[in-house]
């Protein structure tokens, strides 16, 4: 790898990131040498220079999934798995975190998923309406201090956002282990024009639904509540 490889470089992002660091540790060799192989191939167009039309980067696609933030990618790689016809973008600016992708999308041979090793907020911009059929986020950034709630992910725009990128009967689902976080985010998403939280119980936010994956960093239970998972359609 050259000196100038992506798990070198140092990207810029807008005034106020909604992510903490960007890599832990050094790559592991297998994972470091993906970043020259696998991603080049994989990786979204850079969405700071034009659209990013699902239906181009996939035709064949009968849906199109965006997560914002996928860790190590064990919840991307296995949903693109359950769902090969589906488009699965995947947006993650933790170096390490894209390693670990990159290593669970090589090993299962997985042919519809895109990565963008950076700011989910560009992809988002670029996205056209009305072009996503989900929009998971799943354990972001809590930022507990008042004086860093600002940097949380879901703020009214972003939230306003993902309401203009959902088709309608499309599906968010937002997940959070910090009772703050999700008092925050459930505020921000019913006030949201076109978003409509789905629970009718407190089994519907307690229970993980049906099609969730347990993730590693899940299992290490670091909030300070069982996770809460509040789902919302685009009406």
């Amino acid at each position: 790898m050259s000196s100038e490889s992506e798990t070198e470089k140092s990207p810029t992002w807008g005034p106020l990131r909604s992510f903490g660091r960007i890599r832990s540790r050094t790559l592991k060799p297998r994972q470091a040498a993906l970043f020259d192989t696998l991603l080049p191939a994989i990786a979204l167009p850079d969405p700071r220079a034009g659209p990013v039309d699902p239906k181009v980067l996939m035709p064949q696609a009968t849906e199109a999934w965006l997560e914002i933030g996928f860790g190590g990618g064990e919840h991307l790689a296995e949903q693109a798995s359950r769902h090969p016809d589906a488009l699965m973008i995947g947006c993650e600016p933790f170096l390490n975190g894209v390693g670990s992708a990159l290593r669970h999308i090589e090993e299962r041979g997985l042919k519809n998923v895109r990565l963008h090793a950076d700011d989910a907020r560009d992809v988002m911009a670029a996205l056209p309406d009305a072009s996503l059929d989900r929009v998971m986020i799943l354990f972001p950034d809590p930022w507990h201090k008042a004086r860093h709630n600002k940097r949380r992910l879901i703020q009214d725009e972003s939230a306003v956002e993902i309401a203009r990128l959902l088709k309608p009967g499309g599906r968010l689902r937002f997940v959070t282990d910090w009772k703050d976080y999700a008092e925050w985010a459930l505020e921000r998403l019913e006030r949201t024009p076109g978003l409509e939280w789905t629970a009718d119980r407190s089994d519907d936010w307690k229970m993980a639904p049906g099609d969730h994956v347990v993730t590693r960093y899940e299992e290490k239970k670091l909030g300070d509540t069982a996770p809460i998972f509040l789902e919302f359609v685009r009406v």
